[in-house]
Order: C-alpha cells, then structure tokens, then sequence
C-alpha cells in the first residue's frame, strides 16, 4: 500500500451510496476537508439532506464518474456497485467500495485528526477492526493539545524560514521542543 494524503480542493471527488454507511462516508470527507464533493444517492433521507447542494438525486452516469478523480461508493448492492466501479476502472477513476476489497483500488484508513496533524492507520483492508482499535489508543496518546503544538511549530518553522534557518537546524530545534516539553510521552492507560 502506498500512503497518499490528497488535496479536496485540486481533486474532482464524488460519493455514491445509500444510507448509513454513505452518511458515515460523507460525514468523514467533509471533515477531511472535501467541500467540492458531488453526493450521488438514489434515496432521499439523511444523507439527500446532508448533501444540500451537493446532492445529485441519482447514481452517477459513465460519463459523470468520467469526469473524476476518486469516487467512494458505500450502502449500495452488489447491483448497483458493480457497474460504477467497472466504470471508474474503465475510465482510470481510483475507486473504493466500502467492505468490497476486490472493487477498491485503496483503502480508507483509521485516521485521527488534531487541527492540521492527521495520524493514520491502516491494515491494507485487511482488518478495518484493529486499525479502529489503534487508532482509539493513538487518540489517549496524541489529545487536542495537538492542535494548538502543531500550530506553534508551524508558526516557528516560518519564521525560522525567514531568518535562512536550515532544514536540518530546523529540525535540531523542533527535536528539542519535544524532547524538553515530554510532547511523545503517552498516558498509561486507565
């Protein structure tokens, strides 16, 4: 498997589904930052509701899901998914059906995501349960603090930008931080 953070804003995404698990699947790209997502759902209900704007009240045509980059299908039959993943392999479109790994050409990770700080984890689709489990004690590991760490480094790192710090200084000073501020130091469970 090869890690891959993508850019919502320089991709054409699209979800196609039904129900819950397209609702979870919609609620996890929003937060992801996907803001330019078309939603292709033949229901109404809460994901149509969710969608708003973004909703397309039918599935996507060959030439719609042509038009993509990456398209998630999740809560729909083998009916329907079948024929929109052959569609988007045909037209070179990456695409995932949730809980079919013979129709994905990736696999969405356990991801925890503290302000810009996005952790993953991944078990290759091979079992989603234990990278969840990783991934709630990553959460005990890594709190909200993270955010606001993430942040002030950034805000250090552009400044020492500005001053001609060299990368490997840069990272030296980083290093120290963490080290001194025990940031990598993970709570024993309860």
């Amino acid at each position: 498997m090869i890690p891959l953070a993508l850019d919502p804003d320089r991709t054409e995404l699209a979800l196609a589904g039904a129900g819950a698990p397209a609702l979870r699947r919609l609620r996890a790209l929003r937060r992801a930052g996907a803001t330019r997502l078309a939603v292709y759902t033949p229901e109404a209900g809460a994901l149509a509701a969710e969608a708003g704007n973004d909703l397309r009240p039918f599935l996507p045509s060959e030439a719609e899901i042509g038009r993509l980059h990456v398209l998630w299908i999740a809560g729909l039959s083998l009916e329907q998914f079948v024929p929109l993943a052959e569609a988007a392999r045909r037209a070179r479109v990456l695409v995932n059906v949730e809980d079919e790994p013979a129709y994905c050409d990736f696999h969405a990770m356990a991801e925890l995501r503290r302000g810009d700080l996005l952790l993953t984890v991944s078990t290759g689709g091979a079992a989603p349960g234990l990278a969840g489990a990783i991934r709630r004690n990553l959460e005990r590991c890594f709190p909200a603090a993270w955010a606001e760490r993430v942040a002030e480094i950034a805000a250090l790192r552009r400044s020492w930008r500005a001053e001609n710090l060299s990368l490997a200084e840069a990272a030296r000073r980083i290093d120290g931080i963490v080290e001194e501020r025990c940031w990598l130091s993970c709570p024993k469970p309860d």
